[in-house]
C-alpha cells in the first residue's frame, strides 16, 4: 500500500527496476546510471520522511503492514504464554497479554491487537477494547506484581470501544480504575506507543515509569478525523486538526508528556520489521535494567510526580 506522499519515491523505484531489468535483458552496462538513481532515491526518501506533516505521520502509524502487538512479542521474546479473560464477563480479543521471556527475563506483555484482514479485524474489534479488556489488563498487571515481574504495555488503538453495551458494563470506570492502580504498581512499568494512541483507550494501559513512542506514531485525546467532525462538522479538515492537536512523538516530547522516542527504519516500521523489532527490544532491555536498579518506593514516587507535573494550571 502506497501513501500519497510516497508516490514520487515509488515512481523512481519503478524506473530503477526497469533499468535493472534492461541491464539483464540486453547485457548493457548501466551500473553508473543505477548507482546515480539509487543515490537519488535515498536522498528523496531522507528528505520526504524528515519533513512529514503531522497528518502524514498519522497515516504512517495506520499503515496496514506495520507490526502489531503480537508481532513485537513474537519477535522480541520467547516462550510467550497468552492469558485470557477478566474473570467476570469475557475474554476481550482486542486486548492480549501474557508472560514471555525477554533476553532471559520473565516479563508481562500487554497490548491492544488489531487484525490484518477483515475477518481478523472483526475478531479483534479493530483494536478497540471493551471494559473486560481493561479489566483483563489490570488482572494481568496484578499477577505480574504478585510474582515481581516487570510489565511492558504496547499501545495501538483508535480508542476504547464506544458501543452502548461497553458503556453499560462500565467502560469509563474500567479505564479510571486502571489509571489509579497503575500509579501504585510495585514493579517496573514501560509503556510503548507502537501505532495509534487515541484517548482514554490508550491511556488505560499507559501509566508507566517510562512512556515511549515510536517515531511515526501519535498520541492524543482525540483522532484528527473526530476532531474535524466536531469542530467543522466534516472529516475534510483532518489535516488542520492534526496540526492543531500536536500529536506526534516530537510534539509529545516537547510537551514533556512522554519520556523518549524510538527511531524507526527509514520509511516507517513496516519497511524493515526485523530491524524495528530489534531496535525496540534493545530499548526495552536497557530501560528495564535502569528501572530494576531503582528502589521500589522511589520508582513509584517518580511515576506519580511525573504525571502530576503534566499540564498547565492558570489561577
Amino acid at each position: 500500500m502506497l501513501l500519497d506522499f510516497e508516490q514520487p519515491i515509488a515512481a523512481l523505484e519503478g524506473k530503477l527496476r526497469e533499468m535493472q531489468q534492461l541491464a539483464l535483458d540486453s547485457q548493457v552496462d548501466v551500473s553508473e546510471a543505477v548507482a546515480a538513481l539509487e543515490a537519488k532515491i535515498k536522498a528523496l526518501k531522507k528528505e520526504t520522511y524528515a519533513n512529514l506533516t503531522r497528518w502524514q505521520r498519522v497515516q504512517l502509524s495506520r499503515h496496514p503492514d506495520r507490526p502489531y502487538t503480537l508481532d513485537y512479542i513474537d519477535g522480541m521474546a520467547s516462550k510467550f504464554i497468552e492469558l485470557h479473560g477478566d474473570r467476570t464477563v469475557a475474554d476481550d480479543k482486542a486486548m492480549v497479554g501474557g508472560f514471555a521471556d525477554l533476553d532471559g527475563r520473565s516479563v508481562m506483555f500487554i497490548g491492544q491487537q488489531k487484525g490484518r484482514n477483515t475477518k481478523q479485524r472483526q475478531f479483534r474489534n479493530f483494536g478497540m477494547p471493551n471494559p473486560e479488556g481493561y479489566r483483563k489488563a489490570l488482572r494481568l498487571m496484578k499477577l505480574a506484581e504478585k510474582f515481581n515481574k516487570p510489565i511492558v504495555t504496547l499501545i495501538d488503538t483508535p480508542g476504547a470501544f464506544p458501543g452502548l453495551e461497553a458503556e453499560e458494563r462500565g467502560q469509563g470506570e474500567a479505564i479510571a480504575r486502571n489509571l489509579k492502580e497503575m500509579f501504585l504498581l510495585k514493579v517496573p512499568v514501560i509503556c510503548v506507543i507502537i501505532g495509534e494512541g487515541a484517548s482514554g483507550g490508550a491511556l488505560g494501559i499507559a501509566i508507566g515509569d517510562r512512556v515511549l513512542m515510536l517515531e511515526n506514531t501519535w498520541y492524543s485525546v482525540i483522532s484528527p478525523e473526530s476532531c474535524s467532525s466536531i469542530l467543522w462538522r466534516s472529516w475534510d479538515y483532518k489535516e488542520q486538526a492534526a496540526e492543531a492537536l500536536k500529536l506526534t512523538a516530537t510534539d509529545m516530547m516537547q510537551a514533556k508528556l512522554v519520556d523518549g522516542i524510538v527511531k524507526e527504519p527509514l520509511g516507517g516500521a513496516h519497511t524493515n520489521v526485523p530491524k524495528m523489532i530489534d531496535t525496540l527490544k534493545k530499548t526495552l532491555i536497557k530501560t528495564l535494567d535502569e528501572l530494576s536498579a531503582m528502589p521500589t518506593e522511589e520508582r513509584i514516587s517518580q511515576r506519580i510526580d511525573k504525571f502530576s507535573a503534566m499540564g498547565v494550571v492558570a489561577e
